[in-house]
């Protein structure tokens, strides 16, 4: 069995006014240090005989936008 993370993010030329929020939102309780922030999905996936040109195309068709969102797979190697 196969085990892939999945991250999605907006692409970095747009804004995340969800980040900028929860950035605003840290900066009032104190945290002044904080200078961005970005909100983005985590989709785990297990698969029997998958591989990574298999989740890129579930990346492509389903699981992440490509005009506004990039993706970035990790396999699991535990």
């Amino acid at each position: 069995m196969s085990r892939y993370r999945v991250y999605v993010t907006l692409k970095p030329s747009l804004l995340d006014p969800a980040g900028r929020a929860i950035g605003d939102s840290l900066r009032t309780l104190g945290f002044s240090n904080v200078r961005d922030v970005r909100i983005g999905k985590l989709i785990e996936l297990s698969l029997e005989d998958g591989n990574q040109e298999q989740v890129e195309e579930m990346c492509r068709k389903l699981l992440s936008n490509p005009v506004i969102e990039r993706f970035d797979i990790e396999e699991d190697s535990t």
